[in-house]
Formats: structure tokens, sequence, C-alpha cells
């Protein structure tokens, strides 16, 4: 079950999550994990839009929305009115953190300019997510994770050599600008101990996606030479890539030449490491068909499950191509503590994914369900927004909250 210790690392830090879809949800459901209190800021009556994208669906709840909102709280106000901008002002002016995802301006034009920040809520890290940043031809343009794929080259070095560009399987750019979100934030709260101020960070979709190449650009900017396609082969490392065994498919990452010439021992052909056109990784690099050909051929004689028992005992890195469905109900997932259990209002006993990251004295930990919209509404208004119990069935009659 969920662990309900209370002492975390971001213990006392209060974010404001004016984020939606994944990006910001992501990088917010990650500071919840740590122990900071997330309060979600939602449209009334329709809340973020991923609470719709399915199926599938645990009861009433997409499991999309399921799976990045656990530990936050769900306010809903109208931030099209008046009444509904105080009150997000009040909520900011007590918090440690805002982080929107809003297109360029949006809070400017709400009157939370930098001086109303730095006049109002000096000690608030205000985080901002956009497509692409404020300078540059495509400024204030929305982003959207497949075309930053397509737009970075992350697509054109995914799928098979000679093939089609392939996107990634998740919204991996998502994810990338979620995660260095979150660092800027801790980066951010880090410095304020020693200013006592708060700061604006900026992360953008297009910045995370080109950092998401790493060794790919700078091979391209050392080199010149045009980045290619693989397949599920590595640019700079030969053999490392996947194989079709005579049952099952495995994952083979031959790092060094010592672990080759192991290799080549092992599938019967220790002449292979004493072969010039094979023997050291650059060789192998500018012989890669073949190598891969010598490999594969090699390794259908034999099932997967048979290769990896030999390979492993070897000290060959190596694996199963597992299904997700494997992946998640393996017994190194059950060790790990990867897969979470907490109990929802509506959809009941939820699994989810568990948190990638320890910490030996202030762990972090799943405290809470993913909110129904607007179920918090209530209690953080009165308790910090600024509000009287008496004024809140007005509000909600009038469509405030």
């Amino acid at each position: 079950m969920a662990d309900q210790t209370p002492e975390r690392p971001l213990s006392g830090i209060r974010v404001i999550d004016m984020t939606r879809i994944l990006a910001g949800p992501f990088c917010t459901m990650n500071l919840g994990d740590m122990g900071a209190e997330i309060i979600k800021i939602e449209q009334p009556g329709k809340g973020d839009d991923t609470r719709a994208w399915g199926p599938p669906f645990a009861g009433p709840e997409a499991a999309y929305f399921l799976g990045v909102n656990r530990n936050k709280k769900s306010v809903t106000l109208n931030l099209k009115e008046e009444r509904g901008l105080g009150i997000l002002k009040t909520l900011i002016k007590g918090a440690d953190v805002l982080i929107e995802n809003f297109k360029a301006g949006t809070l400017e034009k709400w009157g939370l300019t930098r001086n109303w920040m730095e006049k109002n809520a000096p000690q608030v890290v205000h985080t901002q997510i956009t497509g692409y940043g404020e300078k540059g031809p495509k400024a204030g343009m929305p982003g959207y994770d497949f075309l930053l794929q397509a737009e970075s080259g992350l697509m054109a070095i995914t799928g098979e050599e000679g093939g089609a560009s392939m996107k990634l399987g998740v919204a991996i750019v998502d994810v990338c600008t979620g995660m260095y979100a979150a660092m800027s934030i801790l980066g951010a709260l880090n410095a304020r101990t020693r200013t006592g101020k708060g700061q604006k960070t900026s992360v953008t979709l297009y910045d995370s996606a080109l950092s998401a190449l790493v060794n790919v650009a700078s091979n391209y900017l050392v080199s010149g030479d045009e980045a290619g396609r693989y397949g599920n082969g590595h640019p700079n490392i030969v053999p490392y890539r996947d194989f079709v065994c005579g049952t099952g498919e495995i994952a083979l990452a031959v790092g060094n030449d010592t672990q080759f010439a192991r290799l080549a021992n092992l599938v019967g052909h220790p002449e292979w490491a004493e072969d010039e056109q094979y023997k050291t990784n650059p060789n192998r690099v500018r012989n890669r068909a073949a190598v891969d050909t010598m490999v594969r051929d090699a390794l259908s004689s034999d099932s997967a499950e048979n290769w990896i028992t030999r390979f492993q005992e070897a000290g060959i890195p190596c694996s199963m191509v597992n299904p997700v469905g494997a992946a998640l109900d393996s017994e190194q997932t059950k060790a790990n503590d990867m897969i979470e259990e907490i109990e929802h209002p509506t959809a009941g006993l939820i699994k989810m994914l568990g948190i990638p990251y320890r910490f030996s004295d202030t762990p972090a930990g799943v405290s809470s369900a993913p909110p129904e919209l607007g179920a918090d509404t209530d209690a953080v208004l009165v308790e910090i927004g600024g509000v009287l119990e008496a004024e809140l069935e007005t509000l909600r009659g009038d469509g405030v909250i």
C-alpha cells in the first residue's frame, strides 16, 4: 500500500501547478512524490485534458491522467472571472513555486507580470514551460511532443536503416521537459536558500528535444557528418542491438573489445577476435553489417533463454526483449518497488508506477491518489485562498469555482 511517511525531501514546499497534459504534470508529480504540496489548478467542469484521454479507464478515470497526477490536490478556478484571478493571486502569494505551461504572455495578460511577482511574491520560483521559448522565428508557438520529435532530428535517427522515420513509443520530449523543469525548480529553490529570493526558470520542448540527442548531437558537432539511422543499433558501438535467436529475441550490448572476444569464444568463433576487421570497436563500427550478420547467424542456433544464461555467466551484457506487461510483472520490478497500489475514491484500488529514485533518510513516496476534479477546492480556498466558508456556495453558483 502507499507509503505514509510524513517527512520527505520537499516537505514544506508549496507548488501552484497550472500545467496540463504531460510535461508539467510529470514535473509536479515528481515534486509531489518528494513531499511538496501540489495544488493543481483546473478549469471547472473540465479539468486537465487528459482526464478524458481514454480508454483505458479505471471507473470514470482515464489511465493517462492517473499515471501522472498522484500526490496532488485539485482546485477548480475560473480564471476568466475576476474573482477567480483574485483567488489565484492569493494562492501564489503563499506559495514557493508557480509552474505553468500557458502560451507566452498569458500570465502577463492576467496581471501576473514579473514586477507583480517581485512585489507580491518575491519568494516564488516561477517556472514556465513553452514550446520554443520567447526568442527566434518560432517564439510563442505551441509545442507538441510528436512535432518536436520530428523537428529535432529524434525521428530521423529512430527506425530501421533505410526505413521510415519513427517516433519513440512514449512522449519522450514531454518526459525530458518535465525532468528539466523539476531540475530547474530544485536548483532555484537551492539558490533561494542563499539569496532569499525566488526567480524565473524556463524550459522549452524544443531545447529538451535537442538535449535528448546527447552523443548523436556530439557526433555531428565534432564530425559534421549527418547522423544515421541504425534500427536498434548504436552509432558508436558494435555489436550493440537486438538479435532474433532460434526462438525469442535478445538485446546484446557488447561495450568493449574484451567482451567481444568473450562473445566470439562463446558462439564458437574465436577467430573473430583476431581478425583485424573485427578486433577493435572502431573497425567493428566500420564493418557493422558484417558483424551484425555474423552474430545473428550464430545466435540462430539456440534459444534466447539459453543464450542469455550463457552470456550472463560470461559477463556479456544482455537481456530479453520484453513486452511492456512482462517488464512490469517481472521480479526485478517487484524487488525495486516500481509498482505502487493505492485506493482511489471512484476507481477503486489502482496500480501505478513506483518512484525511480531513493533517499536514505527522507524517502519519497505515494501518499494520495490522483484527485477527482475539484476535490480539494473548498478546503484549499478556505485554508490558504482567503475565502470564507460562507462565500463558497456563491462562488460555485457563479461559476467561479
